[in-house]
């Protein structure tokens, strides 16, 4: 769309983001222009041609400022002036729609205009001449009609999808719903409303082209209104109750039982996030009186007003939906495929909108100035919701669509994230009355149509073969042809002998008789064998057969689509250089005709040019001064913060450095006492010295010479229930004590290792160290072995047994052997063994208990 006046600002070059191969239609806008209501009315819309329309401005509206009038002209996809009929318009706007429908697609088409427009006569019509809601009926069972499922085959539910149920089922339904009178339900059977009896009296037929002959259909239909920014469902069946009395909207008691007040409904998302109303009244149509009927009989609910504008105003926006519901038959292609996965469902929704209005101008007072708040306040939303879309499209930009701002919006989300085509028709009254409203209706429409849609994904329904629905008839056969094979096939058969026994002593007729029905049974047996195998190998000349065409038509319909999307693309690059020709054609007619008025501004405009050139020269230096500024305090914050992390990095590193050393040490102490890192024996004590020195000097006998020897004791462990590994580092010295530890059936190792704690309960380390009296104590240190989850042992030390020689004189010395005290690291190496035992051992598994080792408690601080 184009204005000669204003120039507008040019589209960058975005990336689009997502799916490179995702195609995109614009949303197609037609214009529909409404004859006049009295030939010598003033008008100022004028048809240029089938695509373009001028405003002109009417008398007393001087919008230049030397008085001049301004004319604007607006593109469409198609414009429709006063002579267009209903098929014309539904041929080029609806009938796409529908086609699209019947193959499995969605579809949004609603007429938007000022009241009195002719919104509603487009979209239903009058006597005599049907609108586009009867034709899309007509051509929906036009197409469907034969391949319609019984009713009650498909059933709506709650959550805006079909449950399928089986022939029996339905027709249990069937029964109990006729066995019930209600006569507001609509039926094929009763005769037509004569009210409505001319509306759908379509004489022209229109039937969609490639329906799927091997799938049934339902149709369903709805109807609700937007009102207030309220759903209200027109179907609804609501008890009248005699005796509380009803109001209507001009909060008016009644007691028509024809007005029932609706209760309102609310949005609801399902599981493919679509927008529904959520207990909204479904009905089953079988044809296009019955669907037009229930249509009407929602009319007659629909709120509508008498104005200053318009006799019959429509105070809310109605939605009236078609959906189609399309499932395949089975295999044999009798019944209904019982599966729920398989059922396709597509809606088109035809949108009736209120016109907006000027309460200025329709002298609204009450609930109509409330009504036309409400309408105007939804409209203002749908036009925010698509110059938000523009905006993001156009500019790359991702700002939030606000449609939730209203019930309107939010019901249709759906379509303008690329789950159906949307088609607009914009209806205008050319009379100067209605020049303003116009003007800004034009402006929508120029928004609308730059915004994209996705185009939808076709939807494969099964992978059955094709001609499933007339195959069974074609292999039946005549009666007659059933009968001739079966008697050849007798006749192929030996005759059976006589079986009549005349002698109590005949002994051939039986055994011919059996003899024969053998040979019977034997040809019988061959010949079903036979066919058989015949029929294998028909079957698998049938799967070859049925492969090859398949494949085929695959590659047909490769080639076609790769044809067709060459044609789409060429017709899309045609029609863009043909309305960019006649774009510049107008643009050039419109130059000439301006140009002495340009040329007559022109010095004033230079002048007013010079003073904002300078202003915008002051702005310029301002903005780069401030700039320079701003960068001087962002650099300057920069190194401050740079200098900041930098000091809090190293003092972190340093804090965790710190850490892993004292965890090195720890590890350091725990591995020395299971892994013995220990080379030299420790010293015999000095009082073993001293002893074997003694007995060196001594040249006397033994005054006992016969003494038998000491019978060694064991002390039991306390737990000898239990398996034990008892480790004994190679380092210890044999002690010639008479108390030795011993524990029964415990497996003894020199260095610990997964295979043997894997088999005991319990742990036990044989430690030895020099006590202060320079004598070996030797410490068992127990514990008890876990299980980890890493598939490995854990070691949890819990009580420790000491074992320590002492002279009996209970005189202390210290042995003169005895190394002196080390500095430090003699101290790291040798520290207090309950502060070294007092954490638990963890050995990974595959380990060899050597360096895998993890602390789980801490060990206990050295008294100073």
């Amino acid at each position: 769309m184009m204005k000669p006046a204003r120039t507008k600002t040019p589209r960058k070059p975005v990336g689009k983001k997502g799916s490179q191969t995702s195609l995109k239609d614009p949303v197609g806008v037609y214009c529909r222009v409404r004859p006049l209501s009295f030939p010598d009315q003033e008008c100022c819309i004028e048809v240029i041609n089938n695509t373009t329309v001028q405003l002109h401005t009417p008398e007393g509206y001087r919008l230049n400022r030397n008085g001049d009038y301004k004319e604007t002209q607006y593109s469409f996809k198609q414009v429709f002036g006063i002579h267009t009929t209903q098929k014309e318009l539904f041929d080029v706007v609806a009938n796409p729609l529908v086609d699209d429908l019947i193959h499995g697609k969605n579809g949004l088409l609603f007429t938007y205009g000022v009241t009195g427009s002719g919104k509603t006569h487009t979209m239903t019509g009058s006597p005599g001449e049907g609108g586009l809601l009867p034709r899309c009926l007509d051509m929906i069972f036009n197409s469907v009609g034969s391949f319609q499922a019984k009713r009650y085959v498909f059933k709506s539910n709650d959550r805006n999808s079909m449950d399928i149920q089986c022939e029996v089922d339905a027709l249990l339904e069937r029964q109990k719903r006729e066995a019930i009178p209600n006569p507001k339900t609509p039926s094929s059977k009763r005769q037509i409303d004569p009210e409505f009896a001319d509306m759908i009296n379509v004489q022209e037929f229109c039937k969609a082209e490639e329906v799927d002959e091997d799938s049934v259909y339902g149709v369903f239909v709805s109807y609700i209104e937007i009102y207030n920014n309220y759903i209200y469902d027109l179907l609804e069946e609501v008890p009248f109750d005699p005796i509380k009395p009803k109001w209507n909207s001009c909060s008016t008691p009644v007691r028509n039982t024809d007005f029932v007040p609706l209760q309102s409904k609310l949005l609801r998302e399902d599981k493919n996030h679509n927008m529904y109303v959520a207990g909204c009244t479904e009905v089953e149509v079988k044809s296009t009186e019955e669907a037009f009927e229930v249509f009407w009989k929602g009319q007659k609910k629909r709120r509508i007003a008498n104005t200053h504008l318009n006799r019959e105003s429509s105070r809310s926006h109605s939605v009236f939906n078609i959906k189609l519901v399309q499932a395949p038959l089975d295999a044999d292609g009798d019944n209904v495929l019982q599966e729920k996965e398989q059922i396709a469902i597509s809606q088109l929704s035809l949108v009736d909108l209120a016109g907006s209005e000027r309460t200025n101008r329709t002298k609204a007072e009450g609930n109509r100035l409330r009504e036309a708040g409400n309408i105007n306040q939804s409209l203002m939303t749908l036009r925010t919701c698509m110059e938000v879309l523009r905006e993001n499209q156009m500019y790359g930009t991702n700002k939030m669509v606000p449609y939730r701002d209203s019930k309107l919006t939010h019901l249709f989300k759906n379509y303008f994230d690329g789950e159906g085509k949307v088609r607009m028709i914009v209806c205008v009254n050319p009379k100067a009355e209605d020049y303003e409203e116009s003007l800004q209706v034009m402006r929508f429409a120029e928004v609308t149509q730059e915004v994209e849609v996705a185009r939808p994904v076709d939807k494969a329904i099964c992978g059955l073969t094709p001609g499933r629905r007339y195959r069974n008839h074609v292999r039946a056969g005549p009666v007659g042809d059933e009968l001739l094979v079966t008697e050849v096939v007798l006749q192929s058969f030996p005759p059976l002998p006589s079986c009549e026994i005349l002698d109590i002593n005949d002994e051939q007729t039986l055994p011919r008789l059996i003899e024969a029905l053998e040979k019977r049974h034997q040809l019988r047996q061959m010949m079903m064998d036979e066919f058989t195998k015949q029929s294998f190998t028909f079957k698998g000349m049938l799967q070859e057969f049925d492969k090859g065409v398949s494949n085929k038509e695959n590659s047909i319909q490769g080639k076609l689509n790769e044809k067709e999307k060459v044609i789409s693309g060429q017709k899309l690059e045609i029609e863009r250089l043909e309305k960019k020709t006649k774009t510049l054609e107008y643009k050039i007619e419109i130059l000439e005709k301006t140009t002495t008025i340009y040329e007559e501004d022109k010095r004033n405009l230079q002048q007013e040019l010079e003073a904002q050139n300078q202003k915008l020269q002051q702005q310029f230096s301002d903005k780069r001064r401030l700039e320079a500024r701003l960068q001087g305090m962002v650099t300057e914050t920069t190194m401050k913060w740079e200098k900041e992390c930098e000091r809090r990095v190293a003092a972190k590193q340093l804090e965790m450095q710190n850490k892993l050393w004292v965890k090195d040490e720890k590890l350091k102490q725990l591995k020395a006492i299971v892994t013995e890192p220990k080379t030299e024996k420790p010293e015999r004590p000095s009082r073993e010295r001293d002893r074997e020195k003694a007995a060196q000097r001594s040249v006397s006998p033994s005054p006992v010479p016969n003494a038998p020897p000491l019978r060694l004791r064991h002390r039991r462990s306390r737990s000898a229930g239990d398996r034990w590994v008892d480790h004994k580092p190679a380092s210890n010295v044999q002690t010639a004590t008479v108390m030795q530890p011993h524990v029964p059936h415990a497996i003894t190792v020199s260095v610990a290792n997964e295979k043997a704690l894997a088999k005991c309960e319990k742990y036990m380390l044989t430690h030895q160290e020099l006590a202060s009296d320079g004598e070996i104590e030797t410490k068992l240190i127990k514990g008890d072995v876990y299980k980890t989850r890493g598939g490995g042992q854990a070691v949890q030390f819990t009580d420790i047994e000491t074992l320590k020689q002492e002279s009996p004189t209970g005189r202390k010395r210290r042995s003169s052997t005895v190394a002196p005290a080390q500095p430090d690291d003699a101290e790291s190496e040798w520290t207090d063994v309950e502060t070294r035992c007092s954490v638990a051992v963890e050995m990974r598994a595959g380990s060899q208990l050597g360096p895998g080792y993890q602390h789980h408690a801490q060990p206990k601080r050295k008294k100073p």
